[in-house]
């Protein structure tokens, strides 16, 4: 067999292929324009015939190189996928997501850690709910808010269902919870610094409170539950986000009604020709974890 030719020469003639101009490729390829000749020369003496016409206003391919140019291209984007790729397999995937959602998505990823080990995963957390791929360095991330549009890939999760819960005890207790009423004697524990979730609820449940504004506000989801947990008060959750901890008896539903706000959670990711094997698993897998709930 016929030794191939250097991979380096090959680079060149694409890259001079593509713009047919020496001192335009040179300037891609951050080399001298006499560099380039002397390549594409010693290319063309392997090879033992001409890739380019040299013509007074630049170059143009000759049949041979025209031959030549789409299966140079080929064999440079094997490589380009090759690395990508193989090298996937060795990183963790970078994935973002705001805080509300740690709750249901956290045990999720550590079940994902123990079938998956091959597949690390390291996840940040923000109190926002947005992302920019082209500012941040995430292969995908968790979004909340109104389904995303067309500019980003998109997998739907969930859509939020707002519901009051509270601990076992405090339900039990000697003060009534049996109707939406009676929340009037309850510490309201609301998620946020302002109090939509719950006023979304009441309108829905046809009750109005005085106080509905006041009680006790945190700064995420989290904590609202964590505080209800502990009968503090009646916290107002999101359903598709607290599974676990209803399963686990750490809060109870005083009330049947879920109220959807048209909001909700999906999986991000850009928009590209293929996804990584790795990024796909893990996304199908966290939608069939959603749907499962």
């Amino acid at each position: 067999m016929k030794r191939l030719p250097p991979l380096p020469a090959l680079h060149t003639f694409l890259v001079t292929a593509q713009c047919c101009n020496f001192t335009r490729a040179a300037e891609q390829l951050h080399i001298t324009q006499g560099a380039v000749s002397r390549q594409i020369a010693g290319l063309e003496a392997h090879l033992g015939y001409a890739l380019f016409q040299r013509q007074a206003r630049g170059l143009s391919l000759t049949t041979q190189g025209a031959a030549w140019l789409p299966r140079v291209q080929q064999v440079f984007n094997l490589i380009g996928e090759a690395v990508e790729q193989i090298g996937d397999k060795h990183r963790a995937l970078q994935l973002k997501a705001p805080t509300c959602v740690l709750r249901w998505l956290l045990p999720r990823l550590l079940q994902w850690q123990k079938a998956r080990p091959d597949v690390p995963v390291e996840l940040t957390t923000t109190v926002k709910h947005g992302v920019d791929f082209q500012r941040e360095a995430f292969d995908a991330a968790v979004v909340y808010g109104p389904p995303p549009d067309a500019s980003l890939a998109s997998l739907h999760l969930f859509d939020e269902q707002l519901t009051p819960v509270c601990s076992r005890p405090l339900l039990d207790g000697p003060v009534p919870l049996h109707s939406p009423d009676d929340l009037q004697q309850h510490l309201l524990l609301h998620p946020t610094p302002d109090g939509r979730d719950w006023t979304t609820w009441l309108d829905a449940a046809g009750v109005h409170l005085g106080s509905a504004a006041k009680g006790q506000h945190f700064e995420t989801l989290d904590l609202a539950m964590s505080m209800a947990s502990q009968g503090t008060g009646v916290a107002i959750g999101d359903w598709s986000l607290i599974g676990d901890d209803l399963s686990a008896g750490r809060l109870v539903m005083p009330f049947e009604l879920k109220v959807g706000t048209g909001l909700g959670y999906h999986l991000v990711f850009p928009r590209k020709a293929e996804v990584a094997a790795p990024l796909q698993a893990l996304m199908e897998w966290l939608v069939a974890q959603a749907k499962a709930r």
